[in-house]
């Protein structure tokens, strides 16, 4: 008997051998399940190589090699082809420190020089063969090879940095390639030993955060075969909407005084004998010539950098996420992208939350997406509600389905001003007459907060709608109509609509103040394209669109609506003192709210 026990163990272990070594991938759910086999990070096989493109920015005469790393299980050394998880970044290698003076001097006059900024040195991290871990403890178990890649003139790639030029569509593009045994890969930057991806069916998906996510849309615009679902999070889709807001020179959130040609610095960490050149060519001249902070003007350099531009080749399944409250890549950056490929017909979905940047959808749903269109199962992901957005007070894993978004069931309200007493009236849906203007001061020293709790103030105009007795949920843009004047011949325009009374708590929810925001500059009022400067005292009519939102405001709160000049946490700081003087008659808000006039009229009414 204990030899028959003995033997049955032996039996039952040495098929256990052959099971783990004829591994495969497995699928519950829909989704890719943890393969035992594929767990063991000692067993997994990891390089490295160079992969050549179709582009020289190096100017050293040669397709510049980008570097790549792969993370695959063992087994597809005996013949199984999985599919590749794919991350490509310019951060890999490391980032400039903070310097004093790398910045752009935000206090100064719109329209006045500036200074030159200081440009920091990037010393270069990372060692052979692995540039990053992301992704691999996710996806490698699950059946995927994962595979990174520093973008041009970061790490050990070749190139120069472009911040969102051509190079930077084309790097993930000749990857891709190469997966799918277009391009070439070599085992050393200058070599002729050539690499095979041998051990991948060829199909491609993308995802990261931020620049990260945005490398992703960037290789979907070139149409490349092989890549065919991705996973942008928080991605800056247009450097433009990134640095730039209707004509106004706006900076990120958090990151005062930052555009292009800092970003450039930030990231150069590539050979260093080439950034001599690089930094003439691209930082100096490119850059230098087509930011123009002067007007802030849409022009051929930002529609070079705006991916919508660029969408028609696009066949790749699109799954975004963005959170509403990030003010960093704000969350019409995924809005404009979601909103085209829809329209093109493409597989979309949209994932928001409340929060601020980041924040990947569930895993269970990139598991799925990725699940459909590399694996080919049919889970059904692509069909059902478009829209997964996170409710106020649930956790991101737990967001609520909508049929699309903005949701369908929104409309727009149109809000009309009501003087009550100086600078301050209420929020409309009937229009008053012959009200005559009201004039603020604009002084950066006050903050957007300040404004919004201040009781009274001659440095904003603030209009609220009456007491809700009813939630109100608004999806969508709010879109502003406004009729000013200035003092100056330029003028910051800021926008916040806010819920009040301002929780004051220490530890009030993202969403318990701000409902959105929106920038503009006044000489910008014929197209972001064309500006002129103001006539002062002349009144000019614009309209332009907040950022998107989708809220929920509870009853006993007030929307409202602050209209002031420069925003310290956003804009440039002009002198305070010119005064912006608004017509009440002719200035408008249209809201999104789910349920449209009469659920606002129900909601809202005295």
């Amino acid at each position: 008997m204990k030899k028959f026990i003995l033997l049955s163990f032996a039996l039952a272990f040495t098929f256990s051998v052959i099971a783990q070594e004829k591994a495969e991938p497995w699928f519950k759910d829909g989704e890719a399940q943890i393969v035992p086999a594929f767990e063991n990070q000692n067993d997994w096989i990891r390089t490295d190589l160079w992969v050549e493109t179709t582009f020289d920015t190096d100017g050293d005469g040669k397709p510049d090699r980008m570097h790549v790393d792969v993370t695959r299980p063992k087994q597809t050394e005996d013949g199984l082809k999985l599919p590749v998880v794919y991350e490509s970044s310019p951060y890999f290698a490391g980032v400039a420190p903070e310097v004093e003076g790398a910045f752009h001097d935000v206090k100064h006059e719109i329209g006045a020089d500036e200074k030159e900024i200081v440009h920091p040195y990037v010393k270069r991290l990372g060692e052979r063969p692995i540039i990053s871990n992301s992704q691999i403890k996710t996806w490698v178990p699950r059946g995927y090879i994962v595979v990174h890649s520093s973008s041009p003139g970061t790490g050990l790639s070749q190139g120069s940095p472009t911040v969102g030029g051509d190079n930077e569509s084309l790097a993930p593009k000749a990857v891709i390639d190469w997966l799918n045994g277009r391009a070439k890969g070599y085992t050393t930057p200058d070599g002729t030993e050539e690499v095979k991806a041998y051990w991948t069916t060829g199909k491609v998906g993308m995802t990261g955060t931020s620049y990260n996510g945005t490398i992703p849309l960037a290789a979907a615009t070139t149409g490349v075969e092989g890549l065919e679902a991705i996973i942008p999070i928080a991605p800056n889709t247009s450097y433009y909407h990134y640095y730039r807001s209707n004509g106004l020179v706006r900076s990120p959130g958090g990151y005062l005084g930052e555009d292009v040609d800092v970003l450039y610095d930030f990231i150069n960490s590539g050979d260093e004998s080439k950034r001599a050149h690089n930094n003439k060519i691209y930082r100096d001249t490119e850059i230098k010539n087509g930011i123009d902070r002067k007007t802030g003007d849409y022009n051929e350099f930002w529609a070079g950098r705006d991916y919508l531009n660029d969408m028609k080749p696009m066949k790749a399944a699109l799954f975004m996420s963005h959170g509403f409250n990030d003010w960093n890549v704000m969350p019409e950056h995924s809005y404009r992208i979601y909103k085209k490929a829809e329209e093109m017909g493409l597989p979309v979905k949209i994932y928001y939350h409340q929060y601020g940047h980041g924040g990947p959808p569930p895993l269970s749903m990139m598991n799925k997406w990725f699940t459909k269109y590399l694996f080919g199962i049919d889970n059904g992901i692509e069909k059902g509600p478009k829209a997964w957005i996170v409710r106020e007070n649930d956790k991101n894993d737990n967001p609520t389905p909508y049929a699309d978004y903005p949701n369908p069931d929104a409309q727009k309200v149109t809000l009309h001003l009501k003087a009550t007493s100086k600078n301050e009236g209420m929020l409309t849906l009937e229009k008053s007459k012959k009200q005559g203007t009201q004039t603020l001061i604009d002084n950066y020293n006050f903050s957007g907060d300040d404004l919004a709790k201040s009781e009274s103030s001659n440095h904003r105009l603030l209009f609220v709608t009456s007491i809700l007795k009813e939630d109100l949920h608004l999806s969508g843009l709010t879109k502003l109509n406004i009729k000013l004047a200035s003092s100056k011949p330029a003028a910051n325009l800021s926008v916040w609509m806010v819920s009040l009374p301002w929780n004051k708590n220490k530890n009030a929810k993202i969403t318990d103040n701000i409902i959105t925001r929106g920038w503009a500059d006044p000489q910008n009022y014929k197209s972001i394209s064309e500006s002129e400067p103001l006539k002062p005292g002349k009144f000019y009519e614009m309209s332009f669109d907040l950022i998107p939102d989708d809220q929920v405001i509870p009853a006993g709160q007030q929307i409202g609506l602050m209209i002031f000049s420069s925003d310290n946490q956003f804009t440039l700081l002009p002198e305070p003192g010119t005064e912006l003087t608004v017509d009440l008659d002719e200035t408008t808000i249209e809201i999104p709210v789910v349920g449209g006039k009469e659920k606002f009229k129900n909601a809202a009414s005295d």
